[in-house]
């Protein structure tokens, strides 16, 4: 009895001029299972003749390259018929180009710079919407299919905290290194009280984002150091 064959791979293009990014994008991207990196560009037209000769999935496209803005080549792909989906990796955060590029095919956004966890969770996504097949039932189906793109809401933070000193708290942190932070030099770091500064690293501790550590040697307690714990 034959085995079903294995579905093919996603075809991507990474479209980056910056030549370590674009090594980077495409180590990201053959980590994930179900996908392959069919080619890299480093510009409009490098991209545009590799599409010319190479059939491809999805691009994975820089917005601003050397010959042009990303969105020019989409609109030139689209003229020609092709219909390859697009996640846009940029640091561009002009809403007026996220909504233009949604209107050309763009079906995720990845803001620079990021973590492989964060391109992983995007083609993940891509994935289980592209595998959507056959007629819907209905509008609950429909909407399953498009929720599928969409990135899970940030968890609401307690009360009392905002999400401007929590990401102050983090950008600290993450500045600290392997030394990492105590509550009193986070809180001098920020410009906050010692007790609210705590309040944010012990968040982030519950959160799996911080670690804390009992630094011994002084007279009284041991002083608490915080230390940023980076994802895979």
């Amino acid at each position: 009895m034959s085995r079903p064959a294995a579905p093919r791979p996603i075809r991507v293009l990474v479209v980056e001029d910056d030549p370590v990014a674009a090594d980077a994008h495409a180590l990201y991207v053959g980590r994930v299972p179900g996908f392959t990196v069919a080619g890299i560009a480093h510009s409009l037209g490098d991209a545009s003749h590799f599409l010319k000769r190479t059939p491809v999935d999805l691009l994975l496209l820089d917005l601003f390259l050397p010959d042009g803005h990303g969105l020019q080549l989409l609109r030139s792909l689209r003229t020609a018929g092709h219909t390859a989906d697009v996640i846009a990796v940029t640091s561009a955060r002009d809403l007026t180009v996220v909504r233009e590029g949604v209107s050309l095919g763009v079906v995720q956004y990845v803001l620079k710079p990021f973590t492989f966890a964060t391109l992983r969770d995007r083609l993940a996504r891509y994935a289980e919407f592209r595998s959507v097949a056959g007629e819907a039932s209905g509008q609950e189906e429909v909407d399953r299919a498009f929720a599928a793109l969409r990135a899970p809401q940030p968890a609401a933070l307690p009360k009392g905290l905002s999400p401007a000193t929590l990401r102050a708290i983090t950008d600290a942190l993450r500045s600290a290194g392997d030394a990492g932070l105590s509550s009193g030099t986070a809180a001098e770091a920020v410009g906050i009280s010692r007790i609210t500064a705590r309040r944010y690293l012990e968040h982030l501790v519950a959160a799996g984002r911080a670690a804390r550590t009992p630094r011994y040697g002084q007279i009284g307690r041991p002083e608490l150091r915080y230390h940023w714990q980076s994802r895979p």
